[in-house]
């Protein structure tokens, strides 16, 4: 039997809008013309060319994870594949893990060494609650872990992990190396590995960097890679296990075929943070973030966290009972070209603030397009007062 010529196919030109939406949603994010412009570029991923590519792309992510020797690994694959690619070489067979869960992908974390055979302790924090240091030393004491897994950010429900310098500062105490997830908050707010003494931090290219979805990067801090180097077992993991990586990413030698591509528009992704520098780009997130959190309440809806442990880079605002989530979601793409996120759970939105997300012109046009689909749905809000709110919070913090 033969298999027919598939009927009906037609290219992209006739699927995706003329108009693309404005993606302002939890990730992926919109990305610069220069990061776009370098996606479409394929080289020889063991020439001379690359080389020098990688080698800035190592220097340039030490900055942007504040580290002054660090190892750095990319990733060929999304942010989970970095989580994994941390766990995996840092997590042996019988290790205590302690997790701190704090919603969704906190807890891939603790899944991830659960399969990897660790002994596994969850820290199961309370809804719209961050970790405190008090709290984990306490678990640290009872359980005795190798490695503590965090999130700096969780995505899914937009909580912050406020007091991680401090966690991480009792879990160098006990001698517990710390991996954390940075995936929605790295070069969106301060995140400093070696002074915080992170032994692993994770990134995805589809957020804060601006960059394409499928190319990540992992830092491992000198103790930590000395951890990996001391082990005699075999990894489970082939295209994860970091030892393989380091042939490409230091010794110019083959792992396995490199995104080409992606590595080339992370490296201008990066680029583009280093021009801006950290402080100015902190200061952008946080002052287009607080202007948008002012905003929503302005217009009379309710933010889902409290500011003690409100994340800035992921803003969740509670759906009043009379709304359907997916309904709002589909009368702002549909009706005004706006992508916002649904969640994991909780009964809300949320709207990104990570890198390209943070311009002026976009939080005005996505306030807009959230009240005026709350509107068309048949919710009272007052938009014009949210406009005014987003308008003079900006001017105030400028």
């Amino acid at each position: 039997m033969s298999i027919c010529v598939p009927q009906g196919i037609i290219s992209l030109d006739n699927i995706l809008p003329d108009e693309p939406l404005l993606m302002m949603g939890a990730g992926p994010v919109p990305i610069p013309a220069k990061v776009a412009a370098a996606n479409g570029i394929v080289i020889n991923h063991l020439g001379d060319t690359m080389a020098q590519i990688i080698e800035q792309v190592k220097i340039m992510s030490r900055y942007v994870f504040q580290t002054e020797n660090g190892l750095i690994l990319g990733v060929a694959g999304p942010g989970s594949a970095a989580m994994e690619m941390a766990v995996a070489n840092l997590v042996r067979p019988g290790d205590k893990v302690l997790s701190i869960c704090n919603g969704f992908f906190s807890s891939r974390l603790a899944e991830m060494a659960g399969r990897l055979q660790a002994d596994v302790s969850k820290v199961v924090i309370e809804e719209r609650q961050a970790a405190s240091a008090e709290l984990i030393e306490q678990h640290i004491i009872r359980t005795q872990p190798n490695v503590l897994t965090i999130v700096q950010g969780e995505t899914s429900n937009t909580v912050h992990n406020a007091e991680l310098a401090q966690i991480c500062k009792v879990a160098k105490k006990y001698d517990c190396m710390v991996i954390v997830d940075a995936v929605c908050t790295l070069s969106t707010m301060e995140l400093a590995m070696d002074d915080w003494g992170i032994d692993a931090v994770i990134t995805g290219g589809q957020k804060g960097l601006s960059c394409i979805p499928g190319v990540s990067l992992v830092g491992f801090s000198e103790k930590a890679w000395a951890f990996i180097e001391s082990r005699t077992d075999q990894l489970r993991h082939w295209c994860l296990d970091a030892k393989l990586a380091h042939q490409f990413w230091y010794k110019k030698s083959y792992h396995y075929t490199a995104p080409v591509s992606g590595i080339l528009a992370i490296h201008e992704a990066l680029r583009l943070v280093c021009t801006e520098t950290l402080p100015l780009r902190f200061a952008r997130h946080q002052r287009c973030s607080k202007a948008l959190q002012a905003a929503v309440e302005g217009m009379g809806l309710t933010l889902y966290v409290e500011p003690s442990a409100r994340l800035n880079s992921v803003v969740g605002i509670r759906l009043p009972e009379s709304i359907i989530g997916k309904e709002l979601l589909s009368t702002m793409s549909n009706r005004y070209r706006v992508e916002i996120s649904g969640s994991f759970g909780p009964n809300i939105v949320r709207i990104g603030q990570m890198g390209e997300q943070c311009r002026t012109h976009n939080l005005f046009r996505t306030i807009h397009a959230l009240g005026s689909a709350f509107i068309d749905l048949g919710h009272k809000l007052d938009l014009p007062s949210g406009m005014a709110a987003l308008e003079s919070t900006l001017d105030d913090l400028r």
